[in-house]
């Protein structure tokens, strides 16, 4: 990771001209699909937002700043920002302490109920840095879907991801999605990426379990398989 040179103070990751948050509210006023915006203490938002050294300017320092996160689609996705009960902020996901010690070569942004990741390109994924990755459960790999981290949430927010999603859903998702913990997402038997996981979600034994095991399971499968 490369090296912050210059700690920058929280007051003036704050104050910056046209900060991004006003512009996202009214997104997310407007978003096509179920949206909550969790709440956050100012402390813990400016703290967060320290550690990450970006400004209130971005996407990413608004969501930082001024939520806890969002949930989109019943807990479908679950977009980090400054962090609520069951949903790490956005610096403790990426492992990233008191700030100086530069930004991780993938930035964590959002994880899904069946334990899929996107993140940011910060040079150690495929594609353009800054470039959103997707980590899925179906692939166990990091590939590419195009655009940056503001076109990300834009995306989701207008429902652009439902046909990403296209076959991974079943009937009643919504409601068994709604009634999972945020830090708990859906094991599933036999395994999506697996030859006999490919018969279907639907026909799947599904049951929620912590999402971190999920994603630390998947993460181990896929440096097993290489």
């Amino acid at each position: 990771m490369a090296q912050v040179s210059t700690v920058r103070p929280v007051e003036d990751l704050i104050h910056v001209d046209d900060p991004a948050w006003p512009g996202l509210r009214s997104e997310i006023a407007s978003a096509a699909i179920p949206i909550t915006v969790l709440p956050i203490e100012p402390a813990q938002g400016q703290s967060v937002l320290f550690r990450l050294q970006v400004t209130a300017w971005s996407t990413l320092g608004a969501l930082a700043l001024h939520t806890g996160g969002i949930v989109a689609e019943h807990g479908w996705l679950r977009i980090l920002g400054g962090g609520y009960d069951g949903l790490p902020d956005l610096a403790t996901a990426n492992g990233m302490g008191e700030p100086g010690g530069g930004a991780p070569g993938a930035l964590t942004v959002a994880v899904d109920a069946l334990g899929g990741r996107f993140a940011v390109n910060g040079g150690a994924l495929p594609g353009e840095p800054g470039e959103i990755c997707y980590f899925g459960p179906e692939t166990l790999r990091w590939e590419p879907i195009g655009g940056g981290h503001s076109a990300f949430l834009s995306w989701v927010l207008s429902g652009g991801h439902a046909d990403f999603y296209e076959g991974m859903r079943w009937p009643g998702w919504a409601g068994e999605v709604g009634r999972l913990r945020l830090d708990q997402g859906l094991s599933v038997v036999p395994p999506l990426w697996s030859a006999e996981g490919r018969a279907g979600i639907a026909a799947a034994d599904r049951r929620p379990v912590p999402i971190g095991e999920l994603l630390a399971l998947h993460t181990d499968i896929a440096a097993q398989l290489g």
